[in-house]
């Protein structure tokens, strides 16, 4: 079979990706027979296109759903995208506008027209561009949160909780987005350090005047009091008395209350119960009154009685200039002010009274909070459990209503008198207000519905249970099956958002978790440690990385250095690594299937015992491998396969087998060794195929002739076997030597075609029965002799036994004994070192055992070559 002699990604990635989904190989259905292995994909927005976080994110479930479905487990992946209200609206009201059409002119129906043609036409983008990626996901099995089903469980899941009392309608302080013109939580709030000014305000009474100092002085006209600290003598005259707002002269109270700081800026502060969560509560308190001077879109209204329609920064700098024309100023000073942002559109916001639906979180949350602590879901890594139960243990009601048309509609109906009336639908609101009321001349048209809809994350933290429809069918085969999942990989960032509400659904519907790990994954950041994104235009596209090096380059060079829970500090030499790392496998793979191969030819013993090598240290890789998969530590299992195959396969195994070259022209190997060297890259195509899956696709195929529809993703995962560590110990021993050898060859300007003589001092002669014709092979020796005196002019210390070159005439007595010199003297400051460690009492009862035996080895041997360098140092002298 003709292998090609370069490693073509994309049209190898193309031909398998379109194989595996033509013949299912993805596809899950529920089978008692195998143990199920469910993920389900943190379901992209339909705005969204790939970018460097889902790259890492995505390869990682793929490792494990692959690794899943090879070790013989139903292995499904769920994937899905998400509405994203907030977003899509944004992205359905810009292109609107740029074809000249405005929301506000058309029915809520026609809008969502416009939604449902905009998520068609882009909403699958991600979902394609995953496939480039490898993702295995079962791409019947996907969902959209807005679809019938899903829709319908969101519904079902409010009028559930709110009959539960769980779920309440009243005016709150919310975050406020004027920009998109809804309500965020507390969550999608980003907290920004901004520049900002200092201003410093005199109100003025008849009986005194008191000065604030404020960031926000365009909210002096919603001012409800001054307040004080009750004991500050400065102040306690003024307690009780009036002071007016400078530019619209109303009066208002000086109060006093304990919150104040008397040491803070000036000891006054000004209450504005409408504009800020602090002083809502203490308007509460001291029942002041709440004036609201500002539009939804972030505007001066008629309340503010001056600068009414202008933007509220627009004013801020207006208002300094009025008050100090009106001698109102006293002094502005520079300020770093900490600003809470809105994470969908970047818009400060604004806190604002509103009449909003709320869930009650305390009820809710106290199995999530339990079984998170107790380990039985389980953060990986585990430190974030800290900053969870600080979230969990202080969680706030949840505000769920969000002001858009496009999105999970409130079931929320209202009669004419206001009353009302929560329902799946129109028709049961109805029936609820003749059986309830015993209104049965209401019809359907004296019913409102809310016009608010739900916050996304209402309709993703039902997402484990909704894509198996377990809410529309409690006990179908799939949530039966699939349910509770094995894992979920997301963002440290969506801890709350989406990871702790979904547990809290889970234990609500399911009586259970959801899943039983949380891998979260560390943010892809850039050289200087910024969080790569698309404003900073520090993020490479993802689509044109895969283009360049190919998908397979892409997965491992994401996951060389990204353990869990730590950022990602991304280099595209990664990238490059993981395409070196394709073709090492290529092209070990074509060297390879080039031999000529020999039926009569016997094996010879240094491939016997090479033979014998790999298949312990591969058993031991795997195994090691394996340990770490258990621990989710991902990138040291990838570690562990890549320097199996490109150290121990091909650079050691392959150079100890390969036949010689005489004349040009390769010599043939025994049928034996290559039918094991095959044997071994089909073993290895597997290990690494979760990582890699497209290359061990096309190696494996090549490698024997494949029966009809056969994949490598449905091969047995390999599971090790017997280790013979005293065989590893020994090539170690070889392959120190070697290096040593050659290493000599080169400072002693020796040709490395000359074959030089070898002797070892050892009291085991045997041990080297098996590896003689090895080390004759590898490092280029003439004659291999044992003896009980070293006679050799430069030598080696190895696990007590000492190898010598004599080099005879050639050797520059000189320089070597300089050299000796320096070794000795370098072995003696190691040899104390060790020997401090020691005979550190705390070292050695508190060291685990391995630990300090290896450090007694480490003296032996030093002692060793302390007495062959004094030797050599002996005889040269």
């Amino acid at each position: 079979m003709e292998i090609s002699k370069t490693y073509s990604p994309k049209e190898i990635e193309e031909k398998w990706y379109a194989y595996w989904e033509e013949n299912k190989f993805f596809k899950s259905t529920p089978n008692p027979e195998k143990k199920p292995y469910t993920i389900v994909i943190p379901p992209p927005n339909v705005t969204g296109v790939l970018h460097m976080g889902h790259m890492l994110n995505n390869t990682i479930q793929d490792v494990l759903v692959r690794k899943a479905r090879m070790e013989g487990k139903e292995a499904c992946w769920v994937p899905g995208t998400d509405h994203a209200s907030i977003a899509t609206e944004a992205k359905v009201v810009a292109m609107l506008k740029e074809q000249g059409i405005n929301k506000a002119d058309l029915t809520r129906d026609e809008f969502l027209k416009y939604c449902w043609e905009w998520t068609e036409k882009y909403g699958g983008i991600i979902l394609k561009q995953l496939r480039k990626l490898g993702a295995s996901c079962d791409w019947d099995r996907t969902r959209f949160t807005m679809e019938d089903s899903l829709y319908d469980a969101v519904i079902e899941v409010f009028v559930d909780l709110h009959n539960k009392g769980d779920i309440y309608r009243g005016y709150r302080m919310v975050n406020w987005d004027p920009q998109a013109k809804t309500t965020v939580s507390d969550e999608e709030v980003i907290t920004k350090e901004m520049p900002s000014k200092l201003v410093y305000i005199k109100y003025e009474g008849d009986e005194g005047e008191v000065i604030i100092a404020t960031t926000r002085p365009e909210t002096i006209m919603a001012d409800a009091a001054i307040c004080v600290h009750p004991d500050d003598e400065r102040y306690k005259n003024l307690i009780g008395k009036k002071v007016r707002i400078p530019l619209i002269g109303r009066e208002i109270e000086v109060i006093a209350d304990e919150y104040v700081e008397m040491e803070f800026g000036t000891g006054c502060l000004k209450v504005t119960p409408a504009h800020d969560q602090n002083d809502f509560a203490l308007g509460e308190k001291h029942k002041l009154e709440v004036i609201d001077i500002l539009t939804d879109d972030g505007k001066l209204n008629e309340k503010a009685q001056i600068l009414v329609g202008e933007d509220r920064f627009v004013a801020r700098k207006m208002i300094i200039k009025k008050l100090d024309a009106a001698g109102s100023l006293v002094k502005v000073e520079d300020y770093t002010s900490n600003v809470g942002t809105s994470e969908r559109t970047g818009a400060v916001i604004e806190p604002k009274i509103s009449l909003q639906w709320f869930l009650k979180m305390d009820r809710l949350s106290k199995p999530a909070l339990e079984n998170v602590m107790n380990d039985t879901i389980k953060l990986i890594p585990p430190k974030f459990k800290n900053t969870y139960s600080h979230w969990m243990e202080n969680v706030r009601d949840w505000c769920i209503s969000r002001q858009l048309w496009w999105g999970h509609r409130i079931p929320a109906f209202y009669m004419e008198d206001g009353t009302c009336i929560v329902a799946k639908s129109k028709q049961e609101a109805l029936k609820i207000a003749r059986e309830k009321y015993q209104l049965f001349a209401l019809s359907e048209k004296d019913l409102t519905q809310d016009e608010d809809v739900l916050d996304t994350w209402f309709s993703s933290w039902l997402w484990p249970i909704s894509v198996f429809d377990g809410f529309k069918d409690p006990k179908n085969a799939d949530i039966n099956y699939y349910y509770p999942t094995n894992d979920l990989v997301t963002a440290p960032e969506i801890l709350f958002f989406w990871v702790a509400r979904m547990i809290i659904s889970g234990y609500e519907y399911k009586g259970t978790m959801p899943f039983k790990n949380v891998y979260l994954t560390g943010i892809v950041r850039d050289k200087q440690g910024r969080k790569m994104s698309k404003s900073l235009g520090n993020s490479p596209d993802p689509l044109d990385l895969i283009e360049k090096f190919g998908a397979d380059s892409v997965r491992t060079g994401m996951l060389f250095s990204s353990p869990a829970g730590n950022d990602l500090p991304y280099d595209e030499k990664l990238v490059e690594q993981g395409r070196n790392f394709s073709n090492k496998m290529w092209n070990a793979f074509r060297l390879v299937k080039g031999w000529n191969v020999s039926d009569s030819q016997n094996t010879p013993q240094v491939n016997v015992v090479a033979v014998q090598w790999f298949e312990s240290k591969l058993n031991a890789a795997i195994a090691e491998a394996l340990d770490h998969y258990d621990k989710f530590r991902m990138s040291d299992s990838l570690l562990v396969t890549y320097n199996l195959i490109w150290n121990d396969f091909c650079s050691q195994y392959l150079e100890m087998v390969k036949p010689a070259y005489v004349n040009g022209e390769s010599l043939p190997i025994d049928a034996q060794t290559y039918e094991a060297t095959l044997s071994f890259i089909d073993v290895l195509m597997r290990l690494v195929h979760p990582w890699t899956p497209f290359i061990s696709e096309e190696i494996w195929q090549n490698i024997q002739a494949r029966a009809d529809k056969a994949t490598i993703c449905t091969q047995d995962f390999p599971k090790g076997g017997a280790v013979n560590a005293e065989l590893l110990a020994d090539f170690e021993i070889v392959f120190e030597l070697v290096s040593w050898v050659r290493n000599t060859r080169q400072s002693k300007q020796l040709s490395p075609k000359d074959a030089l003589p070898l002797s070892i001092k050892t009291t085991n002669a045997s041990r080297y029965d098996s590896l003689v014709d090895l080390i004759k092979k590898m490092a280029n020796i003439s004659d291999v002799t044992f003896t009980s005196e070293s006679n050799n002019s430069i030598s080696l210390v190895l696990k007590g036994d000492e190898f010598g070159i004599d080099l005879g005439e050639s050797l520059d007595v000189e320089a070597e004994i300089e050299n000796l010199q320096k070794e000795l003297e370098y072995t003696l400051g190691f040899k104390k070192s060790v020997e401090a460690k020691l005979s550190n009492e705390r070292f050695v009862a508190n060291a685990k055992g391995d630990i300090v035996e290896r450090e007694k080895a480490k003296l032996e041997d030093a002692l060793a070559k302390i007495k062959a360098i004094e030797d050599s140092l002996a005889k040269l002298k």
